[in-house]
């Protein structure tokens, strides 16, 4: 394992479920939080000593909606942390908040408190399209979040929104898209509404855009982020600038197959080419974190998993690969060669030479220099159909 670690903390609490939203969220009494907030110091405790010789360069607080609970129990979190583990002076401290529930005394307690970095989950700006979504918030509320944010003193904000909704149109995405730009914020997330099974959306009939609508809105946003100075860093994100300044280093760190601890209520993990994930029930989350016992640890387990870990997952060779592949893709400036032979001790061609050139006859993939770094990367047309081409390096 490389030495340098990113944090992922799991706030599962909001106060109602979107209608599309799959993520582990619900809503829970005051005293079902303060249990769950207990339970979550005590895993940080634990966790840090199997931890204390990296340098953790990113900390992500998610959700569920981390600004939903009293901000006192997020700053405490941050703080443990912080005094638990190796936090670089110069680490990405994020936090995503709800326009309907980050008032301005949250927001100000959480740049206290260290976060350097706020996500707003926008989604529209059209009031009967975030209705439909089952959002608590209107277009008035995000306007005044962003403002109160940036005068707490947040410098690098990003503004999540989404395209392909129930009952919108091109121009009313356009025109949300528009309203974020003239704003300015640092980072852009701009997803495509994905109806997941087993959410309200799933068993609704919905007026959804038409595939050439949905196409129409994707490559407008490429064309009107990049003329209003955005570089698109991955498929789904831009940051502001020319360089990487502004683009979000704890997912690049995903994306790279780094080293990163979720803590929290069924939050993922990945190190040293182990996967797991900690369990999803509450109940038993906060029995584990709460009982006063030593860690026991099984014979053929790693000392660094955590008691609350399931479907855990060592990484072959081939799987570590195929990860590289189809995660690294994602972004936009692509695999490094150099990086592939040195993690797996074999030429990239070796491996994949028949799927690579194939795509790179069709104009999907490329081959670049980049300042003496070879990367091999999705064209323009490739994005367009990533999933597809992505799917060709699973053996």
């Amino acid at each position: 394992m490389g030495k340098d670690l990113s944090l992922y903390v799991h706030i599962p609490f909001c106060e109602r479920k979107c209608l599309y939203c799959d993520f582990l969220s619900f809503n829970a009494e005051k005293s079902a939080m303060e249990r769950y907030f207990r339970a979550l110091e005590n895993e940080i405790v634990r966790c840090a000593e199997d931890f204390e010789d990296y340098d953790v360069k990113s900390v992500f607080f998610g959700g569920g909606t981390p600004s939903f609970p009293d901000q006192d129990l997020i700053c405490r979190m941050l703080q443990t942390l912080g005094e638990r583990f190796k936090v670089a002076p110069n680490a990405e401290i994020s936090i995503e908040v709800n326009p309907a529930s980050a008032i301005t005394d949250k927001l100000l307690a959480f740049k206290k408190a260290g976060f350097n970095r706020l996500s707003i989950g926008a989604q529209s700006l059209d009031d009967e399209e975030l209705k439909r979504l089952g959002r608590l918030h209107d277009s008035r509320m995000f306007y005044e979040t962003y403002e109160n944010a940036v005068a707490a003193g947040f410098d690098n904000v990003n503004v999540d929104i989404m395209s392909a909704l129930p009952g919108q149109s091109l121009t009313s995405y356009l025109e949300t898209l528009s309203k974020i730009t003239r704003l300015g914020p640092k980072h852009i997330s701009a997803y495509s509404l994905i109806v997941e099974e087993g959410t309200p959306f799933s068993e609704m009939e919905l007026d959804l855009p038409g595939e050439d609508e949905d196409r129409a809105m994707y490559h407008e946003t490429k064309r009107i982020l990049s003329e209003s100075g955005y570089h698109r860093y991955e498929i789904s994100n831009y940051a502001l600038g020319a360089d990487e300044t502004y683009e979000c280093y704890h997912n690049k760190v995903y994306w790279r197959r780094g080293n990163y601890l979720g803590l929290g209520l069924g939050a993922s993990s990945m190190a040293g080419n182990i996967r797991w994930k900690n369990t999803g029930n509450l109940s038993e989350y906060i029995k584990t974190y709460t009982e006063k016992k030593d860690k026991e640890c099984p014979s053929d387990q790693e000392s660094f998993i955590p008691p609350a870990a399931e479907d855990i997952e060592r990484l072959d060779e081939k799987a570590q690969m195929e990860e590289f592949m189809f995660l690294g893709l994602r972004l936009v400036k692509g695999v490094s060669m150099r990086e592939f032979r040195r993690q797996f001790g074999k030429d990239i061609f070796s491996v994949y030479g028949d799927v690579i050139d194939r795509y790179i006859a069709s104009g999907h993939l490329q081959v670049a220099d980049e300042e003496g770094e070879v990367f091999l990367r999705l064209s323009d047309e490739g994005l367009d159909v990533s999933n597809t081409i992505m799917a060709e390096f699973l053996f």
